[in-house]
């Protein structure tokens, strides 16, 4: 995990001496890459969840150590990678040893986001989901809240409940865990009711429907805007309580 944007870069093995891909790679890489080294893995892809800085930062470097690796983004993302070298979609698996894995297209934070589901079992999900939180529509390359929430809800908590879930920054953990405790997925579900709080964001007027811990120790908050009523997920820095 990177320390000061707290993302994570991974590397999954299939067994001792064999394959590896490399997911992300914001860095610190150079651990990763050490025991790329020492354990004899044979680097077959860098795949990227998405295109933001903090996970793609360490790149160039990986691929100064390894060189001739594909690396491989959406498409809708390509162009904003240099280092890129080729691109994938959902419906074309990759194959390294004994490693399946599935891209799942889940836009929202950006609209070429991946999530990697690893021999069905465990699931990558970039910035889409989180460990009690969900991924921010405002950032560079964003979508809409509604290509967020279908990304959640009729893609990732489609998928079995004892999936464990990588998630692009901090902690592990289980689309069950997320289906029954994330505040974002409760409120999806209908089990809790909106908050009609008022908020301002910036110069902005809004409904306060959320405010819920994020993953980096502060919040994040859907908010439905009072001119055009449409919903947002914005930094809970952002949000102006009164």
């Amino acid at each position: 995990m990177n320390e000061q944007f707290l993302s994570n870069t991974y590397l999954v093995a299939d067994e001792l001496g064999a394959h590896a891909v490399m997911i992300d790679a914001g860095g610190p890489v150079q651990p990763l890459l050490d025991v790329l080294g020492r354990m004899r893995f044979q680097l077959t892809h860098v795949i990227l969840t998405h295109h933001h800085h903090d996970h793609v930062a360490e790149l160039e470097r990986v691929l100064e150590q390894h060189p001739g690796t594909p690396v491989l983004i959406h498409p809708l993302e390509r162009e904003q990678v240099p280092g890129a070298t080729d691109t994938l979609e959902p419906g074309h698996t990759i194959d390294s040893g004994a490693l399946t894995i599935e891209p799942l297209h889940t836009p929202g934070h950006t609209a070429g986001m991946l999530a990697f589901r690893v021999n069905d079992d465990e699931l990558f999900t970039g910035d889409t989901l989180f460990k009690g939180s969900v991924g921010g529509v405002r950032a560079p390359g964003s979508t809409t809240f509604e290509d967020l929430k279908e990304s959640v809800m009729g893609v990732l908590m489609k998928l079995p409940p004892e999936t464990v879930v990588r998630p692009g920054h901090t902690e592990p953990t289980t689309i069950g865990e997320e289906w029954e405790s994330n505040a974002f997925v409760r409120l999806w579900r209908g089990v809790d009711e909106e908050s009609d709080d008022r908020c301002r964001v910036g110069d902005e007027e809004a409904v306060l429907v959320l405010f819920a811990p994020d993953y980096d120790g502060g919040h994040k908050a859907w908010v439905r805007w009072t001119e055009s009523g449409r919903d947002d997920i914005v930094p809970g820095s952002a949000v102006e309580r009164y």
